[in-house]
This record gives structure tokens, sequence and C-alpha cells, in this order.
């Protein structure tokens, strides 16, 4: 069985992402879920822990999780509200127009949301 997750982060609280990350880690870590596909959809203020110079202590996790197959979709309306660049944020990431647009779309391609 495989399942299709989308996990949404909007605020700028480091609790909350390493509780996404955990999340997906356990998602993944379960027999059940293999050949999933998971998108962590992040938003508003939660954006700059996607920043090169800012990911600190939990680049690691998020590297691994994306070389397990988890995407990591950054909202480029708050990249452009808080002044960010994209080129300044982890390669890893893929920019989207619009975060809330891009949940709405993978909801409508069935994926569960899950908001930490």
């Amino acid at each position: 069985m495989s399942y299709k997750v989308v996990f949404h982060i909007d605020w700028d609280d480091d609790q909350i992402l390493k509780m996404a990350l955990v999340n997906i880690e356990n998602l993944l870590k379960d027999p059940s879920a293999i050949s999933s596909k998971i998108h962590l959809v992040a938003n508003g203020e939660s954006v700059r822990f996607f920043r090169k110079e800012f990911c600190g202590e939990n680049y690691p996790k998020i590297k691994e999780l994306h070389s397990n197959g988890v995407r990591f979709c950054i909202c480029n309306n708050s990249l452009n509200k808080l002044k960010y660049k994209p080129e300044n944020m982890l390669d890893i990431c893929e920019i989207v127009p619009t975060g809330v647009i891009e949940i709405c779309r993978l909801q409508d391609a069935g994926f569960a949301y899950i908001k930490p």
C-alpha cells in the first residue's frame, strides 16, 4: 500500500517544523507506506527554515527525507513578501507559485492533508 500525503507548515516555529519532519520520518518507516508520495508545503513565515544560511540543525533531516523521495515545496508568494530570493533557498526545494494553491492541487489529486 502507498499513501499520498501533504504536510503543511506556515508558522515561524521550530517545534512545528521538527514535528512535521518526525511525522514524515515515522510515515516512511512504516512498511505499509512503501512507495508513498509525500510533500511538505511551506508558506508564510515558515519558508525561512529552508534558507541556505538558516536551515542549521534541521538540514541533515531535511536532506535525508528528500533523498527518500519527500518533496519540499516553498511558496513563492511568501518568498516575495519576506524579500527572500529563490536562489537563497536550499537546492532541494521546489519553488511553487502559491503554497495554498499547491495544497489545493495536491488534495484534488487525492493527497491527505496533515498540519502538525
